[in-house]
């Protein structure tokens, strides 16, 4: 194929890794922008961080299957 996906066994490892960063990386980026500093209802705020919390634990399971899958 070319030389950034010939080492992978499966041409869809790279994109699988690279959208289970960017969902590691929109979870920091939401836990960083302080959600409950914009917000003074605590609903919202919790639901927004339970998501962002989840969307990383996704993302990271996403990346670790697309890495060590078969």
């Amino acid at each position: 194929m070319n030389a950034v996906t010939d080492h992978f066994d499966d041409a869809l490892e790279p994109l699988g890794i690279a959208a289970g960063a960017f969902l590691v990386l929109m979870g920091l980026g939401t836990l960083l922008g302080a959600p409950w500093a914009t917000n003074p209802n605590l609903g919202p705020v919790v639901i927004t961080v339970l998501g962002a919390l989840l969307s990383m634990v996704v993302g990271v399971g996403l990346a670790y299957l697309s890495w060590m899958g078969e």
